[in-house]
Protein backbone atom coordinates (compact mmCIF):
# COMPACT_ATOMS: atom_id res chain seq x y z
CA UNK A 1 0.00 0.00 0.00
CA UNK A 2 1.18 3.11 -0.80
CA UNK A 3 2.48 5.49 2.17
CA UNK A 4 -0.34 8.68 2.34
CA UNK A 5 1.30 10.63 4.59
CA UNK A 6 2.78 14.16 3.09
CA UNK A 7 6.84 14.66 2.18
CA UNK A 8 8.88 16.81 4.07
CA UNK A 9 11.53 17.12 1.69
CA UNK A 10 14.79 18.21 3.20
CA UNK A 11 17.27 20.52 1.10
CA UNK A 12 20.52 20.63 3.68
CA UNK A 13 24.01 21.80 2.64
CA UNK A 14 27.21 24.05 3.76
CA UNK A 15 26.67 27.86 3.51
CA UNK A 16 27.05 29.94 -0.15
CA UNK A 17 26.37 25.66 -1.82
CA UNK A 18 22.88 27.29 -3.17
CA UNK A 19 20.43 25.76 -1.58
CA UNK A 20 18.13 28.93 -1.31
CA UNK A 21 18.23 29.08 -4.92
CA UNK A 22 17.58 25.57 -5.83
CA UNK A 23 14.49 25.41 -2.80
CA UNK A 24 12.97 28.47 -4.37
CA UNK A 25 13.17 26.66 -8.13
CA UNK A 26 11.87 23.14 -6.94
CA UNK A 27 8.86 24.90 -4.27
CA UNK A 28 7.74 26.52 -8.06
CA UNK A 29 8.17 23.07 -9.65
CA UNK A 30 5.96 21.64 -6.73
CA UNK A 31 3.86 24.54 -6.17
CA UNK A 32 4.27 25.08 -2.50
CA UNK A 33 6.05 26.44 0.45
CA UNK A 34 9.67 26.55 1.91
CA UNK A 35 9.89 26.11 6.07
CA UNK A 36 13.81 27.83 7.24
CA UNK A 37 15.64 26.24 9.92
CA UNK A 38 18.20 28.41 9.38
CA UNK A 39 18.66 29.57 13.48
CA UNK A 40 20.56 32.85 12.99
CA UNK A 41 17.75 34.28 9.52
CA UNK A 42 14.54 33.73 12.12
CA UNK A 43 16.35 37.46 14.04
CA UNK A 44 14.74 40.42 11.86
CA UNK A 45 18.11 41.79 12.79
CA UNK A 46 20.51 39.91 11.39
CA UNK A 47 20.11 39.93 7.66
CA UNK A 48 23.37 40.49 5.73
CA UNK A 49 25.78 38.32 8.40
CA UNK A 50 23.49 35.54 7.78
CA UNK A 51 22.91 35.72 3.94
CA UNK A 52 19.53 36.20 4.76
CA UNK A 53 16.89 35.52 1.20
CA UNK A 54 15.94 38.41 -0.25
CA UNK A 55 12.55 39.30 -1.55
CA UNK A 56 13.93 39.18 -5.59
CA UNK A 57 15.93 35.72 -4.11
CA UNK A 58 12.74 34.25 -2.69
CA UNK A 59 10.56 35.33 -6.00
CA UNK A 60 7.62 35.29 -4.16
CA UNK A 61 7.57 31.80 -2.47
CA UNK A 62 6.64 32.00 1.63
CA UNK A 63 9.65 31.46 3.76
CA UNK A 64 8.20 30.52 7.06
CA UNK A 65 10.30 31.65 10.18
CA UNK A 66 12.32 34.08 8.30
CA UNK A 67 12.06 37.67 10.68
CA UNK A 68 9.79 35.88 13.10
CA UNK A 69 11.49 36.70 16.02
CA UNK A 70 13.45 39.69 17.43
CA UNK A 71 17.53 39.54 18.83
CA UNK A 72 16.30 40.03 22.30
CA UNK A 73 13.97 36.72 22.23
CA UNK A 74 15.91 33.45 22.94
CA UNK A 75 15.03 30.65 20.57
CA UNK A 76 15.66 26.67 21.16
CA UNK A 77 15.69 23.57 18.52
CA UNK A 78 12.89 22.56 21.08
CA UNK A 79 11.21 25.63 20.60
CA UNK A 80 11.60 25.78 17.77
CA UNK A 81 10.53 21.87 16.33
CA UNK A 82 7.31 22.33 18.44
CA UNK A 83 6.57 25.64 16.68
CA UNK A 84 7.45 24.03 13.31
CA UNK A 85 5.33 20.59 13.97
CA UNK A 86 2.10 23.34 14.00
CA UNK A 87 3.28 25.03 11.16
CA UNK A 88 3.36 21.89 8.87
CA UNK A 89 0.13 20.75 9.96
CA UNK A 90 -1.63 23.50 8.53
CA UNK A 91 0.66 23.29 5.13
CA UNK A 92 -0.02 19.96 5.07
CA UNK A 93 -3.66 21.03 4.52
CA UNK A 94 -2.71 22.28 1.16
CA UNK A 95 0.19 20.73 -0.17
CA UNK A 96 1.35 17.16 -0.39
CA UNK A 97 4.78 18.28 -0.23
CA UNK A 98 6.68 20.87 1.79
CA UNK A 99 10.23 22.26 1.99
CA UNK A 100 12.15 22.43 4.63
CA UNK A 101 16.31 23.84 4.26
CA UNK A 102 18.76 25.53 6.30
CA UNK A 103 22.35 25.60 7.55
CA UNK A 104 21.43 24.83 11.06
CA UNK A 105 21.89 20.99 11.38
CA UNK A 106 20.45 20.85 14.66
CA UNK A 107 17.26 22.70 14.14
CA UNK A 108 16.57 20.48 11.09
CA UNK A 109 17.12 17.12 12.82
CA UNK A 110 14.52 18.65 15.70
CA UNK A 111 12.07 18.83 12.53
CA UNK A 112 12.95 15.71 11.05
CA UNK A 113 14.12 13.81 13.40
CA UNK A 114 13.81 14.84 17.38
CA UNK A 115 16.01 15.64 19.58
CA UNK A 116 17.75 13.35 21.83
CA UNK A 117 16.50 13.54 25.83
CA UNK A 118 19.77 14.61 27.76
CA UNK A 119 19.88 14.69 31.66
CA UNK A 120 19.54 17.36 34.11
CA UNK A 121 22.83 19.16 34.80
CA UNK A 122 23.41 20.78 38.43
CA UNK A 123 23.62 24.36 38.48
CA UNK A 124 27.12 24.89 39.66
CA UNK A 125 28.40 22.23 36.95
CA UNK A 126 26.72 25.61 34.21
CA UNK A 127 28.39 28.05 36.70
CA UNK A 128 31.53 27.21 36.99
CA UNK A 129 32.27 26.53 32.80
CA UNK A 130 30.52 30.58 32.32
CA UNK A 131 32.73 31.45 35.06
CA UNK A 132 35.70 29.48 33.16
CA UNK A 133 34.56 31.31 29.88
CA UNK A 134 34.99 34.60 31.50
CA UNK A 135 38.45 34.31 32.91
CA UNK A 136 40.29 32.44 30.27
CA UNK A 137 37.93 32.73 26.95
CA UNK A 138 36.05 30.32 24.65
CA UNK A 139 39.76 29.35 23.89
CA UNK A 140 40.18 27.59 26.67
CA UNK A 141 36.71 25.90 26.56
CA UNK A 142 37.08 24.09 22.91
CA UNK A 143 40.55 22.56 24.29
CA UNK A 144 38.67 20.62 26.66
CA UNK A 145 36.26 19.54 24.35
CA UNK A 146 38.57 18.36 21.82
CA UNK A 147 40.54 16.53 24.60
CA UNK A 148 37.28 15.33 25.92
CA UNK A 149 34.78 14.50 23.29
CA UNK A 150 36.20 15.01 19.72
CA UNK A 151 33.17 13.84 17.93
CA UNK A 152 31.16 16.45 19.50
CA UNK A 153 34.59 18.79 18.81
CA UNK A 154 34.25 18.44 15.39
CA UNK A 155 30.45 18.34 14.50
CA UNK A 156 29.48 21.75 17.29
CA UNK A 157 30.79 25.09 16.18
CA UNK A 158 33.32 26.11 18.22
CA UNK A 159 32.90 30.00 18.19
CA UNK A 160 29.34 29.13 19.60
CA UNK A 161 29.74 29.52 22.80
CA UNK A 162 26.04 28.42 24.09
CA UNK A 163 27.02 25.12 22.21
CA UNK A 164 30.30 24.49 23.73
CA UNK A 165 29.39 25.08 27.26
CA UNK A 166 26.78 22.72 26.91
CA UNK A 167 28.49 20.31 25.98
CA UNK A 168 30.83 20.29 28.51
CA UNK A 169 28.30 20.98 31.42
CA UNK A 170 27.03 17.68 30.05
CA UNK A 171 30.33 15.84 29.61
CA UNK A 172 31.37 16.74 33.44
CA UNK A 173 27.84 16.10 35.37
CA UNK A 174 27.79 12.66 33.94
CA UNK A 175 31.81 11.57 33.02
CA UNK A 176 30.31 10.74 29.45
CA UNK A 177 31.54 12.44 26.59
CA UNK A 178 28.11 14.66 25.32
CA UNK A 179 28.48 12.75 22.11
CA UNK A 180 27.35 9.36 23.01
CA UNK A 181 24.10 10.36 23.90
CA UNK A 182 23.38 11.04 20.57
CA UNK A 183 20.66 8.55 18.64
CA UNK A 184 22.54 5.71 16.99
CA UNK A 185 19.67 3.66 16.13
CA UNK A 186 16.96 4.28 13.44
CA UNK A 187 14.84 6.98 13.83
CA UNK A 188 11.10 6.42 14.79
CA UNK A 189 8.46 7.01 11.64
CA UNK A 190 6.98 10.17 12.01
CA UNK A 191 3.40 10.27 11.89
CA UNK A 192 2.64 13.48 10.06
CA UNK A 193 4.91 12.91 7.19
CA UNK A 194 7.55 10.82 5.42
CA UNK A 195 11.37 12.43 5.29
CA UNK A 196 12.84 12.90 2.06
CA UNK A 197 16.34 14.33 3.20
CA UNK A 198 18.97 15.51 0.35
CA UNK A 199 22.00 16.94 0.94
CA UNK A 200 24.01 19.41 -1.42
CA UNK A 201 28.23 19.66 -1.93
CA UNK A 202 29.87 21.28 -4.47
CA UNK A 203 33.95 20.31 -5.25
CA UNK A 204 35.88 21.84 -2.37
CA UNK A 205 37.65 24.71 -4.46
CA UNK A 206 34.43 26.00 -5.85
CA UNK A 207 32.51 25.92 -2.87
CA UNK A 208 35.36 28.20 -1.04
CA UNK A 209 35.11 30.41 -3.70
CA UNK A 210 32.19 30.75 -3.51
CA UNK A 211 32.45 31.72 0.26
CA UNK A 212 35.06 34.22 -0.36
CA UNK A 213 32.83 35.85 -2.75
CA UNK A 214 29.90 35.67 -0.49
CA UNK A 215 31.65 37.42 2.53
CA UNK A 216 32.81 40.01 -0.30
CA UNK A 217 29.35 41.08 -1.24
CA UNK A 218 28.54 40.89 2.60
CA UNK A 219 30.87 43.48 3.07
CA UNK A 220 29.68 45.53 0.21
CA UNK A 221 26.11 45.24 1.49
CA UNK A 222 26.90 46.61 4.80
CA UNK A 223 27.68 44.27 6.95
CA UNK A 224 30.32 46.81 9.13
CA UNK A 225 27.16 48.95 9.94
CA UNK A 226 24.37 45.97 10.80
CA UNK A 227 27.36 44.36 13.30
CA UNK A 228 27.23 48.33 14.67
CA UNK A 229 23.67 48.31 15.00
CA UNK A 230 23.58 44.95 16.89
CA UNK A 231 26.42 45.72 19.72
CA UNK A 232 24.06 46.00 22.52
CA UNK A 233 23.09 42.60 22.06
CA UNK A 234 26.52 41.05 21.53
CA UNK A 235 26.51 38.13 24.11
CA UNK A 236 23.49 36.72 22.58
CA UNK A 237 23.60 33.25 21.67
CA UNK A 238 22.95 34.43 17.58
CA UNK A 239 26.03 36.56 17.60
CA UNK A 240 28.18 34.16 18.89
CA UNK A 241 28.71 33.14 15.42
CA UNK A 242 31.33 33.23 12.16
CA UNK A 243 29.78 36.88 10.75
CA UNK A 244 29.60 38.85 13.48
CA UNK A 245 32.68 37.68 16.18
CA UNK A 246 34.96 38.80 13.05
CA UNK A 247 33.53 42.16 12.92
CA UNK A 248 33.25 42.53 17.10
CA UNK A 249 36.95 42.03 17.37
CA UNK A 250 37.94 44.72 14.60
CA UNK A 251 35.59 46.96 16.44
CA UNK A 252 37.30 45.93 19.30
CA UNK A 253 40.88 46.96 18.09
CA UNK A 254 42.12 43.31 18.19
CA UNK A 255 43.74 43.39 14.59
CA UNK A 256 43.10 45.45 11.53
CA UNK A 257 40.11 45.31 8.78
CA UNK A 258 42.52 43.64 6.37
CA UNK A 259 42.61 40.55 8.91
CA UNK A 260 39.07 40.93 10.28
CA UNK A 261 38.03 39.61 6.52
CA UNK A 262 40.50 37.41 6.81
CA UNK A 263 39.30 35.70 9.44
CA UNK A 264 35.91 36.22 8.44
CA UNK A 265 35.94 34.09 5.00
CA UNK A 266 38.89 31.49 6.88
CA UNK A 267 35.89 30.84 9.81
CA UNK A 268 33.02 30.89 6.70
CA UNK A 269 35.12 27.94 5.44
CA UNK A 270 35.74 25.99 8.53
CA UNK A 271 32.01 26.50 9.60
CA UNK A 272 31.30 24.98 5.45
CA UNK A 273 33.22 22.55 7.09
CA UNK A 274 31.84 21.08 10.46
CA UNK A 275 28.10 21.83 8.52
CA UNK A 276 29.53 18.83 6.09
CA UNK A 277 30.54 16.90 8.49
CA UNK A 278 26.90 17.03 10.91
CA UNK A 279 25.37 15.83 8.19
CA UNK A 280 27.48 13.36 7.20
CA UNK A 281 26.45 11.35 10.37
CA UNK A 282 23.08 11.11 9.22
CA UNK A 283 22.76 7.96 6.56
CA UNK A 284 19.08 9.09 5.32
CA UNK A 285 20.53 11.84 3.15
CA UNK A 286 20.84 11.41 -0.37
CA UNK A 287 24.26 13.73 -1.59
CA UNK A 288 24.07 15.70 -5.09
CA UNK A 289 26.69 17.55 -6.03
CA UNK A 290 25.83 20.80 -7.39
CA UNK A 291 27.13 21.94 -10.49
Amino acid sequence: MADPRPVLLTIAGPTAVGKTALCVQLAQQFGTEIVSADSRQFFRELSIGTAKPTPEEMQGIPHHFIDSRSIGQDYSAGRFATDCQAVLTALFQKYPLVILTGGSGLYVQAVTDGLDELPNVPPEVRAQLHAELAAHGLSHLVAELAETDPVAHARIDQQNHQRVVRALEITRATGRPFSSFHSAGPTPENPLFRNVKVALTREREELYQRINLRVEHMLEAGLLDEVKSVLPYRHHHALQTVGYQEIFGFLDGEYDWTEAVRLLQRNTRHYAKRQLTWLRRDAAYQWVTVE
